[in-house]
């Protein structure tokens, strides 16, 4: 038999610059300082997105000092010492870059709107790599139903008629006027899309789905996709193309 644990000891840190007596960020560890430290900057390189790694990925490692500021036994006591810590600093002034007030738990913080626009900007314009498979932290997981649930119901709606965002934008005024994919991003989503990567590999529609299909579009008229493409392309912008055998057809039956 193992020995019997006892309450857990821990400490509070600080994070600083060298040379600076002003701390960035208070945080709570049940291991060493430095692994405790080791982590964060493996989360920092990651890409994570909080105040705190921003501004961890813009220093230095060098230049980075980390204080342990307390002990206490017992993560009860620990998760108030951190809480006393970042009060007192915050008081003080100090430019904290915590989200939450600390202790152990649940922190129950609300992002406010400030807060958005913040994070927003600092992610405008960054390259973060993806993560595909194992090295994804997402990989394997899913969301729970009544997490799924919730999301649709905040969303329902929001998009629809008026509510979207370029509701009544044609040509010119619509944010996407213009916009041609590059053959980088082509090729990327064509290989994302293939095989496996296709959502519908491996699948088949039922009878019943295929029967459905089938009566909605009964009688409705089904050109094929060439006679569409010259229609819009073509024919509706006054383009004539020898290539194309429509654009011949249609000359053919005029006459000309």
């Amino acid at each position: 038999m193992g020995a019997k644990k006892g309450p857990v000891e821990g400490v509070v840190y600080g994070v600083r610059l060298h040379g600076e007596f002003e701390y960035r960020y208070i945080g709570l560890t049940t291991k060493s300082v430095t692994a405790r430290f080791r982590q964060h900057l493996k989360e920092a390189a990651s890409g994570r997105k909080t105040p705190f790694y921003d501004w961890l990925r813009k220093q230095e490692r060098s230049n980075v000092a980390v204080d342990q500021l307390d002990w206490a036994y017992g993560l009860d006591a620990l998760g108030r010492a951190e809480i006393a810590w970042i009060a007192l600093l915050r008081r003080e002034g100090q430019p904290l870059l915590n989200l939450a007030a600390g202790g152990l738990g649940p922190t129950g913080v609300e992002w406010t709107a400030q807060m958005r626009e913040a994070a927003r900007v600092r992610s405008t314009g960054r390259k973060i790599p993806p993560r595909y498979g194992e090295e994804n932290p997402f990989f394997r997981r899913k969301h729970s139903d009544e997490q799924r649930a919730k999301w649709s119901a905040d969303r329902k709606g929001t998009n629809v008629g008026s509510a979207n965002p370029n509701f009544g934008k044609f040509g010119a005024d619509h944010p996407s006027f213009g916009h041609v994919m590059s053959d980088e991003a082509k090729a990327l989503l064509s290989a994302q899309r293939t095989g496996t990567g296709n959502p519908n590999f491996g699948r088949s529609a039922s009878a019943e789905t295929r029967a459905k299909m089938s009566a909605v579009r009964k009688g409705r008229p089904q050109p094929s996709s060439r006679r569409s493409a010259h229609t819009r392309h073509h024919t509706n912008k006054g383009v004539f193309k020898d290539s194309c055998q429509h654009c011949l057809s249609d000359r053919a039956d005029a006459g000309e």
